[in-house]
């Protein structure tokens, strides 16, 4: 028995596919409060008209990893943890939920999985919390994390809720790490990075010159599975498919959405006066903030990872992001 945490999410439903396509036994966690809506809609993408049945093969315990008796008894009797669950907010209000949710409630799951024995502890970080050089070009798995200015809230709390696992594997859990980037597919475009095919095909007017990481959600459900089932321990490993101008990314979408493109670029003070009339929006009247003072600056910035590790340790071929966007707008189109 597989137990997952943060299952109703972007990544979280996209492991459970997997895991069900690879006939393993899943036990999933949830709120109760979760809508599985979105969920459902992608086991009906993967799975057709056996969406039902392999949905309802995943026994849903209600419950939070702040919670530690749900925890308890979700863990209980089974041999695999996969902690998906976590918060992303670049708001800097947010820093302390962050710090519960992704420190605290990583703690709380490694602690269950070792009073358990839990054979084998699989963690979703985040390329945030890889640290950074300014003497490379390309970051990669060796690059060790340096307390700066640079590091937004969220990737303080990822690199803190990474520690959390070190800690579990020195008091003997088998541990294995996965740093996915930017991820792209199939789910909810309300929520988290798909919020990007919405913006594009609602027509996205500015771009910026920065550079970031992308993946498919498939890529990282398939090596999250692979690196347990080849029982790969005690490492991490970057999960990208390419590094991408966010305007080649935008390029993509709106050609797939057949809108305009993006075409002006944002200076350095656009950012800055654009993450300041948001912020006062969302304090006046309640809107949510799509752009922040760190996500605005994340925006600005040229940043690279290395995929060769993982390449290396499994031999993984990447789904180009050219097929990644198709087949991510080509669900979207199915859901208007």
């Amino acid at each position: 028995m597989i137990f997952v945490t943060g299952a109703t999410g972007l990544l979280g439903s996209h492991v459970l596919v997997e895991l069900l396509k690879r006939g393993k036994t899943v036990r999933a966690l949830k709120r109760k409060t979760s809508n599985l809506k979105p969920i459902q809609s992608v086991f009906a993408h993967f799975f057709g008209d056996q969406a039902d049945a392999e949905f309802n093969k995943i026994e849903w315990v209600e419950g939070d990893i702040l919670d530690i008796q749900s925890l308890d008894e979700g863990i209980a009797g089974c041999s695999i943890v996969y902690h998906c669950a976590a918060l992303v907010s670049f708001k800097k209000r947010d820093f302390k939920k962050l710090m519960k949710i992704n420190k605290e409630g990583t703690a709380n799951v490694v602690n269950v999985s070792l009073h358990h024995n839990i054979a084998q502890f699989c963690h979703v970080s985040s390329t945030a919390a890889i640290g950074r050089s300014l003497s490379k070009a390309i970051y990669d798995e060796n690059d060790k994390w340096v307390n700066s200015g640079d590091n937004s809230n969220y990737a303080i709390s990822k690199y803190s809720a990474e520690n959390e696992v070190w800690r579990g594997k020195e008091e003997g859990l088998n541990v294995v790490i996965i740093n996915p980037c930017v991820i792209l597919g199939v789910g909810d475009w309300n929520e988290s990075s798909l919020s990007l095919f919405k913006v594009v095909k609602n027509g996205l007017k500015f771009y910026t010159p920065g550079t970031n990481a992308f993946v498919d959600a498939r890529d990282v459900a398939a090596i999250f599975c692979e690196l347990s089932e080849r029982k790969i321990e005690n490492e991490r490993f970057l999960v990208i498919s390419e590094n991408l101008p966010y305007k080649e990314l935008f390029e993509k979408i709106a050609k797939e959405f057949e809108v305009k493109p993006p075409s002006i670029l944002v200076k350095k003070w656009m950012a800055g006066i654009a993450w300041r009339i948001e912020g006062v929006l969302a304090y006046l009247f309640g809107k949510k903030q799509n752009i922040t003072k760190e996500t605005a600056k994340s925006s600005m910035m040229t940043t690279q990872y290395s995929n060769e590790k993982i390449k290396a340790a499994i031999g993984h071929e990447f789904i180009s992001i050219d097929d990644s966007v198709k087949h991510a707008v080509a669900f979207f189109k199915t859901q208007a």
